[in-house]
Formats: structure tokens, C-alpha cells, sequence
């Protein structure tokens, strides 16, 4: 086996991320896509993202692109502030249709 053989750990932003309401759902996937769910819409936002340092840019399916920057453990993306799934600032059964 070579080194281009083995499985390397996925990156440590790779996981669930979500708002401090349960209403928006990113997912960052180990093969470099991510799948955004908004309240009951399942991937409502789909594309891929790179990583650079603690900066992630993301371009959707539909050719969308944004931004995105981690600092203390917290994900800043555009205007959203998204957490760890299981951060104890994100309040439980939150998920949902607004208004």
C-alpha cells in the first residue's frame, strides 16, 4: 500500500453545522460538498467548498458563491452564525418552518 492509498481523517470542519434555532442545517462532507437544509426543505442549498486556514469558500450547484470564516470553534458564513451539531447554544427541537 502507498501513501496515496491510505485514508487521510477528514478535514476538522467537516460535519454538521447549524444556527442557534435548529433552522438552517450545513453539512460539510468529507469529499468537499456541502448540503444545506433550511428549516423542513431538505438540500435546499447543495455545492462544494474549499478550505483555507480557517476560511471556507463555497460555490453552489447553481454557481452561487460564498464565504465563510471559523473562529472559536464557531462558523461565520455570510450572515449566519452556525454552531457545532450538539454545542450546547443551539436550542434543542428548533427545527422547523418560520413564521
Amino acid at each position: 500500500m502507498t501513501s496515496d492509498d491510505t485514508l487521510r481523517d477528514p478535514h476538522p470542519y467537516v460535519g454538521m453545522w447549524v444556527t442557534a434555532d435548529g433552522y438552517i442545517r450545513q453539512e460539510l462532507l468529507p469529499d468537499g460538498r456541502y448540503d444545506e437544509a433550511r428549516g423542513n426543505r431538505q438540500s435546499a442549498y447543495t455545492g462544494r467548498y474549499t478550505v483555507t486556514g480557517d476560511h471556507i469558500d463555497y460555490v453552489d450547484d447553481t454557481g452561487f458563491t460564498a464565504t465563510g470564516d471559523v473562529r472559536d470553534g464557531v462558523l461565520f458564513h455570510e450572515h449566519l452564525v452556525l454552531y457545532r451539531e450538539g454545542d450546547p447554544r443551539v436550542r434543542p427541537g428548533g427545527v422547523g418552518p418560520r413564521g
